[in-house]
């Protein structure tokens, strides 16, 4: 959907971002400080960049202003740490930062904010030249809700909505069948996507595979192609 360059200096961050961007169906490149960061840039065009502030050869706000100076700055860049002060965000978004996301980053925020990114560079993008103007500021547009799954959406199942399962069982055997039923059918519906049913679901992506691999449920069920 979209090519997306993550900067930072953290190994785990670096993988957890490119497994979430992964599975929403983007191209992630990774670089680990500025340097990497200065060639991924002059050697590709991304339309989004999730870049780090501290950063132990130059840090993120020195990297924006030298873009932004550059005139390389055509992306929307969204800048993240976990020790910034307001003043720092603040100076961010003058030179040109899009928003600033701060450490530990929640799935919720990281994808509405990586969403908004991309819509306003897609606005971007499809603006006339003489009315294209650089990013610049947080985003302003609102988020649709996400869909609501009721009832209506999977079928009435009334007052016999344990047809389909073994319920002369234990309690906690009939319980896995349930929830593997449960979250089959969601793995299914998301397109194996593991991120949309972590959402979907109420559960941290640590805490759902560590449910999945419990219960047997096939990872690869559903996966989009």
């Amino acid at each position: 959907m979209a090519n997306i360059l993550v900067v930072d200096d953290e190994l785990g961050i670096r993988d957890l971002l490119s497994e979430i961007l992964n599975d929403e169906g983007h191209s992630v490149d990774l670089a680990e400080n500025a340097t990497q960061a200065r060639a991924a840039r002059a050697a590709g065009v991304y339309d989004l960049v999730l870049l780090d502030i501290w950063m132990p050869d130059t840090d993120g706000v020195s990297l924006l202003k030298e873009w932004a100076t550059a005139g390389v700055l055509t992306m929307p860049v969204i800048m993240m740490s976990g020790h910034a002060t307001i003043d720092t965000a603040v100076e961010a978004t003058r030179i040109g930062a899009f928003s600033f996301l701060e450490k530990p980053i929640t799935l919720q925020k990281l994808l509405k904010a990586v969403e908004q990114g991309l819509a306003r560079h897609a606005a971007h993008q499809a603006a006339p030249v003489s009315a294209q103007q650089p990013a610049a500021g947080p985003a302003d547009g609102g988020f649709v809700p996400a869909p609501i799954i009721t009832t209506a959406m999977v079928g009435d199942a009334g007052p016999h909505a344990h047809q389909g399962f073994d319920l002369d069982r234990p309690l906690r055997e009939a319980r896995d069948g349930f929830e593997k039923a449960y979250f089959e059918f969601h793995l299914a519906r998301e397109g194996g996507s593991m991120t949309r049913v972590a959402e979907k679901t109420g559960l941290e992506r640590t805490h759902l595979y560590r449910k999945l691999r419990q219960l047997g449920v096939d990872l690869g069920r559903g996966k989009r192609n």
